[in-house]
């Protein structure tokens, strides 16, 4: 039995430590303030809406449930147009047709147009079928964004046009901290405030209001 006394005060000041140590790079490797870095993605998201263009979410594993719910969250609650490739037959076909390291960029290719945005989540940065969905990505004309974490020479941290890097150690924190940065994205665009409310948060009403 594990007798590491505060695990839970450990774990959750490690996560602070995670998400407080965020990178926010551009495609050039500059540095951006978080703040700055989450305007930028709400003001592309906002272009993608008004412009009838598509987020397309990938990621695999505990990423690519990541990817689905954030899909549904920004079309049901966002009102932005967003894809995950999530479709057992898809990605099935696509594996045994094309290769595991196409499993994302065929569907990019058969579904994507030019001003798109690609937004990858992976944790090690380094998985073949993300990097070949990033480089599909840029052949079609798309914006990329990317989440990553562990080892802070991952291949997939310069790559997008804007990049969010978590400098944890353990998978479980890394996803844990790109969900919450998944939700300030979100939530960031769509207004928001867990610190300013009386109200419980009814999505009914409040994914309905402008």
């Amino acid at each position: 039995m594990n007798r590491i006394a505060n695990y839970y005060q450990q774990y959750r000041e490690a996560l602070q430590a995670a998400l407080t140590a965020l990178v926010v790079e551009d495609a050039k490797g500059n540095w951006i303030e978080p703040e700055a870095g989450f305007m930028q993605l709400c003001k592309l998201s906002a272009l993608l809406r008004d412009s009838s263009r598509t987020q397309f979410f990938c990621g695999n594993g505990a990423s690519a449930a990541l990817c689905n719910h954030m899909t549904l969250d920004w079309s049901k609650n966002g009102k932005v147009p967003t894809r995950s490739f999530s479709d057992a037959a898809l990605l099935t076909a696509v594996a045994n047709d094309l290769g595991a390291d196409q499993l994302f960029a065929a569907p990019l290719a058969f579904y994507a147009r030019a001003g798109d945005l690609l937004v990858t989540i992976s944790s090690s940065g380094n998985s073949p079928n993300i990097l070949s969905a990033i480089t599909k990505a840029r052949e079609l004309s798309m914006s990329v964004v990317t989440f990553s974490g562990l080892k802070p020479d991952n291949a997939s941290r310069k790559l997008g046009d804007i990049n969010f890097y978590i400098p944890a150690k353990t998978y479980g924190m890394v996803e844990s901290a790109h969900a919450v940065l998944l939700h300030v994205w979100l939530d960031r665009f769509m207004g928001i405030t867990e610190w300013e409310r009386e109200a419980v948060q009814n999505m009914r009403w409040d994914a309905h209001q402008p």
